[in-house]
């Protein structure tokens, strides 16, 4: 504390001390040519009152110069409120005030940095959702188009026009509805209807739906081991099963032919099961890892849509088991395949 207090007072010190040193060299001059030697005890004393008076006044305007300049810089960018001060005169040393002065700017850099980061990401999100609207609508378009620049009274072309079209549409509200879900997830407001299930009877249904799909590129699906007794779980069956498809289809869609899909359901805790979905595809680069369940977020770049989607699959999945209040994990390896994972709450109750 002494310390602080001599580094908190220094500059008024010396700033004293020269006054004090000037003024009693002055005295002693006018004393020596005066011959007024007997009043040196006075000369000492005057000295003494100079160093004070003069180490009192500097302090209290160092003080108040430095409280009202600085709350002025802070007023002027307004990036502190002024109750950041206290209403009485700063007296912590130069240093001290350098020091939380560099916090100040260093987390103002950092925010700042953040709002460019949140920038991007909208930037990029509209960009996204631009792109992915536009590809089914001008696809609408040019055969709707093409229909009423007079293909539309050849039957077959008008039928099959018709088709292609409609499929746009449906790519269209298949985009609109994840959007919808994903922005209801994300502001909380889509409420979970929780259950407790058989997820072992739910992976199965989720095979047999997929069945026709996985088979177009001679990828199994499998479980890891035979499942004979059912494995209950405490959550909501259609969100849950949402989850399920989506990695599914995603490991189908970025799968090698002949490969296969995996799923295992293990123990993890006393009250946890971890549901893992894992291929032998081609794998994910460590670069992408930490954004692949952004929105919209593609590892192929080159805007490819031949494998269809919304480009929200794995956004929906991250935000749906966060809603469960789980966590999911991915491990990945170029040429060697990809392993999601994802925590649930086993079931109290055990029954069907």
């Amino acid at each position: 504390m002494a310390i602080e207090l001599r580094k908190s007072y220094k500059f008024a010190f010396k700033s004293s001390l020269y006054i004090s040193v000037i003024l009693t060299l002055f005295i002693l001059g006018a004393a020596y040519l005066a011959e007024l030697w007997e009043f040196w005890p006075f000369i000492i004393l005057i000295a003494l009152l100079i160093f004070g008076i003069s180490f009192i006044i500097i302090q209290i305007r160092v003080e108040k110069f430095i409280y009202r300049r600085i709350k002025k810089i802070y007023d002027d960018v307004t990036l502190l409120e002024s109750t950041s001060f206290a209403s009485g005169p700063i007296t912590t040393d130069m240093a001290t005030l350098t020091e939380e002065i560099e916090k100040f700017a260093k987390d103002k850099r950092i925010e700042i940095d953040t709002l460019k980061i949140r920038e991007e990401y909208r930037k990029d999100f509209l960009g996204n959702v631009s792109h992915e609207l536009k590809t089914p609508l001008f696809t609408v378009q040019g055969y709707l188009l093409t229909l009423l620049d007079g293909a539309m009274e050849d039957k077959k072309v008008r039928k099959k026009y018709l088709q292609r079209a409609n499929k746009g549409v449906e790519r269209l509200i298949y985009i609109v509805k994840d959007l919808d879900l994903i922005t209801k997830l994300e502001v909380g407001d889509l409420s979970l209807d929780l259950s407790s299930f058989d997820i072992i009877e739910l992976i199965r249904n989720v095979f047999d739906l997929l069945e026709m799909k996985a088979s177009k590129r001679n990828i199994s699906l499998t479980f890891d081991m035979d499942y004979n007794t059912p494995i209950y779980v405490w959550a909501d069956r259609d969100k849950i099963q949402q989850v399920i498809t989506n990695l599914v289809v995603n490991s189908i869609k970025y799968g090698l032919p002949d490969g296969t899909t995996e799923i295992s359901v293990e123990n993890l805790i006393k009250n946890k099961v971890i549901v893992r979905v894992t291929d032998n595809g081609e794998g994910i680069s460590e670069s992408h890892l930490q954004r692949i369940f952004e929105r919209f977020y593609r590892i192929d770049k080159s805007g490819s849509r031949k494998e269809g989607g919304s480009g929200l699959g794995l956004s929906i999945v991250k935000h749906i088991i966060e809603a469960h209040g789980e966590k999911i994990y991915v491990e990945s390896a170029e040429e060697v395949g990809s392993e999601f994972s994802f925590t649930l709450e086993k079931s109290k109750k055990q029954s069907a």
